[in-house]
């Protein structure tokens, strides 16, 4: 089999979704369309040679419709001749792509593509414009549309995670993500975007606008729980919670013939990938078979994995991954998580895969790990190994 390589990585940075939001306005497509003109312009592989270009979306409608995965190409003047298809895993649309687009250069269907995720949760609701479940499936299942803050509590309730957890691994997702800021640790993955106000004035967008330095543990626990569990019990807020938000994200991933044809330099690779699933009243728990049989794939064990980002959907669920594999906390969301920085779904597991890639090759780590919680009952894993 052919290997694949992930030989470059860029990222918007990450907008809230409500009003007065810098790019709560901005299309879901004209997001995408900039980081897919960045990520080509980076790879130093001549637009021409593309072939494919594979975007995950959750609510792939509106401004995100009409296969946006084809729609951002033509909006960003790439050449008609890259094909173009729309991915929805809800939560790790972004990182399917990736797993997609791999496969298809290691089974010899093509040699260079690009894959990446979108969304605009201000211009697009969660849910969708039309939430429309199937009520025959309400009847006989009525867990499997348990709503994501219900997930989380459930989890918190029936395995031992209290509310203080929750707030501490909160405020440490913002102290840590205003820190990396400071620091410009995001600057090298973030492409600037331009942007035109609603008052008519053009500025450059390129901060993360979620992460709170104000956030304290007393703030915290002031605050009014968002979902309440059975009998009135559960340990979600907007504070332990991820934001909604805005965002996109791309990568190019190439052939083992491409790499040398063009002497390119490879960040990284993706050793392994898998998707669990289990009960649809919860968030967290099928992350673990996924992690353990992405480990698999890639020849590793879980002890072996030197820096985590773990998508913080919610405090509770992250805590659950955590606690049950026993992860050193010190190597899991270094720079802060969604809590601080947002969760925009579909563009969420190529963002997440942007900041792990260049946090590994700062810091010198071979194997990383990508995992998150997806809606209805379903978690993912990817593995990271990076190229020296």
């Amino acid at each position: 089999m052919e290997k694949s390589y992930i030989v470059a990585a860029c990222r918007t940075a990450v907008g809230k979704s409500k009003k007065g939001s810098a790019i709560a306005h901005v299309r879901p497509d004209d997001l995408l369309a900039a980081v897919l003109r960045e990520v080509v312009k980076r790879s130093g592989i001549p637009a021409e040679r593309f072939q494919d270009c594979i975007i995950g979306c959750a609510f792939p409608e509106a401004e995100a419709g009409m296969n946006v995965g084809r729609i951002g190409l033509l909006i960003a003047d790439l050449p008609d001749t890259i094909s173009g298809e729309t991915v929805n895993r809800f939560c790790s649309s972004g990182l399917d792509t990736m797993a997609i687009l791999s496969s298809k250069i290691e089974c010899d269907m093509l040699d260079v593509g690009i894959a990446g995720g979108v969304e605009s949760m201000s211009v697009i609701p969660m849910g969708g414009n039309k939430t429309c479940p199937n009520p025959s499936l309400i009847r006989k299942n009525p867990r499997a549309y348990t709503s994501m803050g219900q997930c989380a509590d459930n989890v918190a309730n029936d395995f031992g995670i209290t509310r203080e957890e929750c707030d501490q691994w909160a405020l440490r997702s913002n102290q840590l993500a205003v820190k990396a800021i400071k620091e410009g640790k995001f600057k090298e993955e973030i492409v600037p975007i331009e942007v035109k106000g609603l008052d008519g004035k053009t500025f450059i967008f390129d901060t993360d606008e979620g992460p709170r330095a104000d956030t304290t543990l007393e703030g915290l626990a002031k605050l009014k729980l968002a979902f309440q569990g059975p009998a009135g019990k559960g340990v979600t807020t907007a504070g332990n919670a991820s934001q909604t938000s805005c965002g996109a994200a791309a990568t190019v991933i190439v052939s083992e013939d491409i790499v040398k044809e063009f002497n390119l330099k490879p960040l990284a690779r993706l050793r392994g990938y898998a998707v669990g699933a289990g009960d649809p009243g919860y968030l967290g728990p099928a992350q673990i078979p996924a992690i353990q049989e992405a480990c698999r794939q890639a020849g590793i064990k879980v002890e072996d994995i030197g820096l985590v980002e773990c998508n913080e959907a919610f405090a509770s669920q992250t805590l659950y991954v955590i606690k049950t594999l026993g992860l050193n906390p010190d190597i899991v969301n270094v720079n802060g998580g969604a809590i601080a920085l947002g969760h925009p779904l579909g563009c969420t597991g190529t963002k997440l895969a942007c900041t792990l890639m260049y946090e590994m090759r700062r810091r010198g780590v071979k194997w990383g790990l990508e995992t998150m919680c997806i809606g209805g009952g379903m978690g993912a894993a990817g593995i990271f190994e990076l190229c020296e």
